[in-house]
């Protein structure tokens, strides 16, 4: 039985939050004096009504979370917030269709980075804050934020946690989950204050490094100029860039036994780590002679460019600094498989993630010795610990519709007249949560503004799934969830 008035009650509360981050751009907002206060003023107003309903229709719930609570509660506060973030982009003025505002707060929210505003620029300062604000919260998630800050709010964390977490395997810091989540978000923190202090000295100013900071280490790609990074013409920010959208890539775990445990082996021992760091190395290596040679660019900017792309394109930020669609047409082939493959599991990243790529190229190995060794018993390991068998079953279900969605995208889009290289990349884009295409019609430099609306709602729903791993929302309309037993 869904306990519906858990459902309300937890969500009231979690839009209590996010009424609090539209608070500091209202902040913002008044700081600079500008249009978007009235904007910001009624959002919130309308955010507080709808979470002390919620509050009120979930008074007396049982803190007795199962399983399909902890899904139902995970996609619906996902779905609340890109609502209720929507609402300042048109009470603004700023986006008038509602279509076009879902799918700016979803693009947020999911990190992915597309966006429908062909003029980013004249947006508000409070408004460019929101955009960058929204990435920032979605890019540990929604209610891992709450578990960190507020356990008790989401009573039966742990299921919360599975069911909004990314990657196959589980991997927890300390016995209590807040405390894990804890460490996480302080990891979290301190990467974007130091992206924001390392971007100050390379050159940005306060407004732009806050921004560029939060959707940097978010793998979000909002930017507050419509050239991205490659508005400041500056190789010292971009080579700042691609570190800190590098770093954001690693598993969080990783990075907290190497920063505060002083665990530096487990950097070099994670087998996920080193095919991350191969991925990049030989994709950024493969483009930049592609560029020397095809392009005619020097050592370092095609080096630059290429690592660049290379390594926002693997974390799904999205953020550029070279028109890629100018490239030769075999990189984006690579970039395309880049955005596929993602970064690695308990980043901020999007993707298929790079530990389930290398769990699937082993059990293709492992099935090439079964077939010469019939009777062998072939694990599969990862970090030298075997993976159980309905691991690798929920890898290869995950796998099959990851590209069963990618291809029905595709197909829908080119049956709406989208070109061939714009429907496939459009489709890995949303999915992987990664924002920019590859193409003529909607390049790395444009606005997704010209799809119709049909699509933009499918594109909507596919960052949706892309970001909380498919399964989490798909069991919502299996008939098996809304049955008693």
């Amino acid at each position: 039985m869904i306990n519906l008035k858990l459902t309300y009650k937890v969500l009231g509360s979690l839009l209590f939050l996010e009424a609090m981050f539209m608070l500091c751009c209202l902040i913002m907002a008044f700081c600079y004096k500008e249009d978007d206060v009235l904007a910001f003023l009624v959002s919130i107003a309308v955010t507080l009504g709808v979470a002390m309903l919620l509050k009120h229709l979930g008074r007396d719930a049982e803190n007795t979370m199962s399983r399909k609570d902890a899904y139902l509660i995970v996609t619906t506060s996902w779905l609340s917030f890109t609502i209720l973030g929507a609402l300042p982009y048109l009470i603004g003025g700023y986006l008038t269709n509602v279509t076009d505002a879902f799918f700016e707060s979803m693009s947020g929210f999911t990190t992915t980075g597309a966006t429908i505003l062909d003029d980013v620029e004249v947006l508000p300062h409070g408004m460019m804050f929101w955009r960058s604000l929204t990435q920032w919260i979605g890019g540990l998630g929604i209610v891992f934020f709450t578990i960190a800050i507020l356990p008790s709010l989401v009573g039966g964390n742990v299921r919360v946690f599975s069911a909004e977490a990314t990657g196959p395997l589980r991997a927890k810091l300390h016995p209590r989950l807040s405390t894990t989540a804890k460490w996480i978000w302080t990891i979290y923190f301190m990467l974007t204050i130091t992206c924001c202090g390392a971007f100050v000295l390379g050159g940005m100013d306060w407004f732009d490094s806050v921004n560029y900071s939060m959707t940097t280490t978010a793998t979000g790609g909002f930017s507050t100029h419509n050239d991205s990074v490659g508005y400041f013409h500056s190789p010292t920010l971009e080579y700042l860039g691609a570190l800190f959208q590098f770093l954001s890539g690693i598993n969080f775990t990783v990075l907290y036994l190497a920063l505060f445990k002083f665990q530096f082996k487990s950097l070099f021992k994670n087998s996920e780590l080193r095919f991350y760091i191969l991925l990049v190395a030989i994709s950024t290596i493969w483009i930049m002679v592609l560029l020397i040679t095809r392009n005619g660019y020097d050592l370092e900017h095609a080096f630059r460019s290429s690592l660049f792309q290379t390594v926002s394109f693997i974390t799904t930020t999205g953020l550029f600094s070279d028109d890629a669609a100018l490239w030769p047409h075999v990189t984006w082939g690579i970039l395309g498989i880049l955005m596929f493959f993602g970064a690695c599991a308990g980043s901020t990243s999007g993707g298929f993630k790079s530990i389930r790529a290398l769990m699937v190229f082993k059990v293709i190995r492992n099935q090439f010795k079964q077939i010469l060794h019939p009777k062998a018993v072939l694990p599969v390991k990862i970090n030298g610990q075997s993976i159980i068998a309905s691991s690798i079953n929920t890898l290869m279900a995950f796998f099959a519709i990851y590209v069963i969605a990618c291809v029905f995208t595709t197909i829908v889009m080119v049956s709406v007249g989208i070109d061939n290289i714009n429907a496939i990349t459009i489709s890995l884009s949303c999915i992987s949560n990664v924002g920019p295409t590859l193409g003529t019609q909607i390049g790395p430099e444009m606005s997704w503004s010209i799809l119709p609306d049909s699509i933009k709602w499918l594109c909507s729903g596919l960052m949706l799934m892309g970001r909380l791993e498919i399964f989490s929302v798909l069991v919502l309309f299996t008939r098996a969830f809304w049955k008693d037993n």
